[in-house]
């Protein structure tokens, strides 16, 4: 894997967002009436939610790009729930059916099966349902019904880690309950349940301290869902690589349109600008979305090494692995903590992210919730035989390292991208055809 590019990435197509897509899906089956998706994203962990959601009666159709999710009141489904790989699925739906009055069950695949579900039960089972995991963590999920006429009970709960899937989750167990649910501790995540939340028509309520950022959000149960046009723009996370591309790049610039630009997903960018990139972008907000969305620009840049701080993480967690190959490039070193999340992903992206670039010929140093990566500048690394770990992230990122690298790079078991971005190979080799 190595190469000249030949065409400019402004003729890139994106996928569209991952979690935005997820999220979609769920407020159409959960809402009332039909809610029309334009853009959404066809690969695996959209599909795993999609599929789980019919188990459960609800009417999904496709006509061109547009899908129409039927909400309906959901059915006991006739056997467990596949997610898949995905962990925003499962995480999701343990938050939906705690209040269901039909008992079901949550599978993954070995992956999916090794990531920690605990976090999600904990404060469920303080609600009322009954959860049982694998070894009190992991899945199966098996969630016993309630019976019937009886509620969810609201819960004040203060997060004890910035994820967004967990919040979510308990937003949606928040929205059947018996009363007010509260949410405060590290709130400050990914916000797309919450402006969807107002998108399809429920009301939150937010407390503020002396800063700018809410210190709670509440939400009171017993509320309706109203069906809804949704149009879904460009997933930051897949244009990442092209922006990194260009970036590492001697003449490639880059402009990419419609995409997300909210700011809890765009931490990569702050930290690209401080290595010294050129970017740039502009938003225009989507009323379709409740999302900021605009245009990305880039272009090549001599690039210097950064610190991530903890504080950064939950708004660039997928992009960590591109941002170590993108200072394996720069001068000097970057290091990167907090980010211990990474080593229950679809692998531990710490290890597998350094092994990789260890073979590469960097220098990296581990720690439990991070690494130091030892930039070799205008030298560059090495060309090498690595492995995808069987997570699209790692893949894709080293597809990256390897068009810079000297030397050819090979990776193995690249088929993972397709639960992300499916076309990501094929939209690499026409760049460089």
């Amino acid at each position: 894997m190595t190469g000249t590019p030949r065409k400019p990435l402004s003729a890139i197509l994106l996928p569209a967002d991952k979690s935005i897509s997820h999220r979609g899906l769920i407020f159409g089956a959960l809402a009332s009436g039909t809610t029309r998706i334009s853009g959404l994203l066809r690969a695996g962990d959209v599909q795993s939610t999609q599929r789980c959601l019919s188990q459960l009666g609800v009417g999904i159709e496709t006509q061109g790009t547009l899908t129409l999710v039927h909400g309906k009141k959901f059915i006991p489904p006739l056997a467990p729930l596949d997610c898949g790989n995905s962990g925003t699925t499962l995480r999701l739906l343990m938050g939906i059916l705690a209040g269901e009055c039909f008992s079901s069950e949550l599978i993954g695949d070995s992956s999916l099966s090794a990531r920690p579900m605990g976090r999600i039960a904990v404060p469920l089972r303080r609600m009322g349902a009954e959860i049982y995991l694998k070894d009190e963590n992991y899945s199966p999920v098996q969630i016993k019904g309630l019976t019937h006429g009886v509620r969810l009970k609201a819960l004040n709960y203060a997060l004890p880690i910035g994820s967004a899937q967990l919040k979510s989750a308990l937003l949606f167990a928040g929205l059947q309950a018996e009363g007010t649910t509260r949410i405060s501790g590290k709130i400050q995540s990914r916000d797309h349940t919450e402006r969807m939340l107002k998108h399809f028509g429920a009301q939150l309520n937010y407390s503020f301290g002396e800063g700018p950022d809410p210190q709670e959000i509440s939400i009171c149960g017993g509320q309706r869902l109203i069906g809804a046009d949704l149009k879904v723009p460009k997933d930051p996370s897949s244009a990442a690589y092209w922006v990194a591309l260009s970036l590492l790049s001697s003449n490639i610039k880059v402009e990419l349109k419609e995409i997300l630009l909210n700011s809890f997903r765009i931490g990569f960018l702050a930290a690209l600008k401080r290595m010294g990139a050129q970017i740039e972008t502009e938003i225009q907000e989507c009323s379709e979305t409740s999302e900021p969305v605009g245009t990305l620009l880039s272009e090549p840049s001599p690039l210097q090494g950064t610190g991530i701080a903890p504080e950064e993480i939950s708004s660039l967690i997928d992009e960590i692995p591109l941002i170590a190959v993108v200072g394996a490039f720069a001068e000097g070193t970057t290091e990167i903590r907090g980010a211990a999340e990474l080593r229950v992903k679809e692998s531990d992206r710490i290890e597998a992210t350094a092994t990789n670039l260890r073979k590469m010929g960097v220098d990296v140093e581990t720690f439990s919730d991070g690494m130091k990566i030892y930039g070799k500048g205008k030298r560059g690394p090495k060309g090498a035989k690595l492995s995808s770990y069987g997570d699209h992230r790692i893949a894709m990122s080293f597809a990256i390292a390897g068009m810079m690298a000297n030397g050819p790079t090979e990776i193995e078991n690249c088929e993972c991208v397709s639960i992300s971005y499916p076309d990501f190979f094929e939209t690499l080799k026409r760049i460089y055809l």
